[in-house]
């Protein structure tokens, strides 16, 4: 009999994942992803990645907007008599009670060497906290967030030249075709999932906007972190005569001056420590992002301006 593979996920990040499973003649059933959100203003509905790929493939796809207390959804998974669930960043817990629908369980692809960063923001902790690596962990779902035991990892180098967008889709790529193989022991009783330590655990809680705010008192290196790690949302930002810039794009410096101080035509600003920032990419709040020099051209932040905290 055919197998059955259920695919669950919702950002850009899962896309390569699920056309990469399809593509290679693995049986995705049935995909779930999170439901359409209204804009910002409500102009339109945004589809997620993840549904939009599954409409050009073809493939039937759910959007409930929880499972928890479902018996509708519960009802139809058990009907379904799936062999496998594949969870890439879903974006919704998976309830104990349907953990037992699959013959082969809920298998998760998490974006960090666990069990370190386990939790909703692990790209962009690993980042901020200035990690030398990351990579991604294959690893059964059980009832506790990220804990389950891990069957594979692969590792990438990290750098403060690559921001969490770039680290991304590095990652998914790697997952991408790592995962074929994982799938393919997984149904001939080859995977071997060994248990997490849980005494090395961290967790990369859910990013707020207000962590993007930059405090010119930390270090180039954290500032950077921040700037990459954040990059493209919610952004690392500064405020000046009340109006808020987010910066896209930097690299230390080293310069000095006082703790905000720009000290250069080419928006160079002095930090804590010893160094400074250069940056490339700017955006004011409500404008377009420009290119340093053509920022500078009409922006009122100059040489000797000092950029607050507040």
């Amino acid at each position: 009999m055919p197998k059955k593979i259920i695919f669950m996920g919702t950002p850009m990040f899962a896309v390569p994942i699920l056309k990469s499973l399809y593509q290679n003649g693995f049986p995705i059933n049935l995909v779930y992803t999170q439901p359409p959100q209204k804009s910002h203003r409500g102009q339109r509905i945004n589809k997620s990645p993840v549904q939009g790929i599954s409409e050009t493939l073809n493939i039937e796809f759910r959007s409930p907007q929880n499972l928890k207390n479902n018996t509708e959804e519960y009802d139809f998974l058990k009907k379904l008599d799936a062999d496998l669930a594949i969870v890439v960043a879903y974006g919704q817990i998976i309830p104990k009670e349907f953990l037992s629908l699959t013959k082969k369980g809920f298998i998760n692809i998490h974006a960090s060497l666990l069990p370190k960063w386990r939790g909703a923001a692990p790209i962009q902790r690993a980042i901020m906290n200035l990690d030398t690596e990351t990579g991604i962990s294959i690893m059964k779902i059980n009832e506790e967030l990220d804990s389950g035991p891990v069957s594979n990892t692969y590792k990438i180098k990290l750098d403060q030249s690559l921001n969490a967008k770039e680290v991304s889709e590095k990652l998914a790529l790697i997952a991408a075709d790592k995962i074929l193989d994982v799938v393919d022991e997984i149904f001939e009783g080859k995977s071997n999932f060994v248990d997490q330590d849980n005494s090395k655990a961290t967790y990369a809680k859910k990013i707020t906007k207000n962590e993007g705010q930059i405090d010119w008192k930390s270090d180039a290196l954290k500032i950077i972190g921040k700037i990459n790690g954040l990059y493209p949302s919610p952004g690392a930002f500064f405020n000046f005569n009340g109006q808020r810039y987010k910066i896209l794009k930097a690299e230390i410096g080293n310069g000095t001056g006082k703790n905000g101080e720009v000290i250069s035509d080419d928006l160079e600003i002095a930090c804590g420590g010893e160094k400074s920032i250069k940056v490339f990419e700017i955006q004011r709040e409500g404008k377009k992002v420009q290119k340093t020099g053509e920022f500078m051209l009409g922006s009122q932040i100059r040489k000797g301006s000092i950029i607050s905290n507040v």
